[in-house]
């Protein structure tokens, strides 16, 4: 995670220290579709993606272990999402949506972030959430692990266990995403 984080603020001070002479000497680039940014955002971005999601075991709302690693094979998208965040829950219609369109092609792993036991439970019957949820104690790492700061926050998992993109926030760009993604 420390080299994700690296990557980011090495792309914070490449977007930064960008000027109009950068953009004037990219014409040739932009003809092809991609200008300098661009591609240098694409190089962080392909090195973020080699990086590996670190593994951890959670109960599920049946309270059995789960671990990350158990679905390896599978696209895996790490809901990390609380019944307290305005964000996440306006978001389920678009996460159910998704979900049953491209069924059987990923997962949804919901990992509850700063609810009682008692709160998550309700609010996955509530909101009728089909796909597969745990439990994130205080005092796991889970959150540190994957460097969350902000909720709702998803993070894609390829079949091999790397990271492919992450998105925080209620953001368009993560159906848009899976859209390119599964449309095969």
């Amino acid at each position: 995670m420390k080299k994700i984080i690296v990557l980011m603020t090495m792309m914070v001070f490449v977007l930064a220290s960008c000027d109009n002479n950068g953009k004037e000497n990219s014409k040739a680039q932009e003809k092809e579709g991609t200008t300098a940014v661009e591609e240098q955002v694409a190089n962080v971005e392909e090195q973020v993606a080699s990086e590996v999601a670190p593994d951890f075991t959670l109960n599920d709302i049946n309270g059995k272990a789960l671990a990350l690693s158990s679905l390896r094979g599978k696209y895996v998208v790490l809901d990390f999402w609380g019944s307290w965040c305005g964000w996440c829950i306006r978001g389920i219609p678009n996460m159910k949506e998704y979900y049953n369109k491209y069924k059987g092609k990923f997962e949804i792993l919901g990992i509850d972030c700063n609810d009682s036991e008692k709160e998550w439970k309700a609010a996955v019957k509530e909101y009728e959430l089909p796909w597969l949820h745990v439990y994130n104690t205080n005092d796991s790492g889970v959150l540190e692990a994957y460097a969350i700061e902000g909720f709702p926050t998803k993070i894609i998992v390829d079949p091999d266990g790397k990271i492919v993109k992450t998105i925080v926030g209620e953001d368009p760009e993560f159906y848009t995403f899976l859209d390119q993604l599964f449309a095969n």
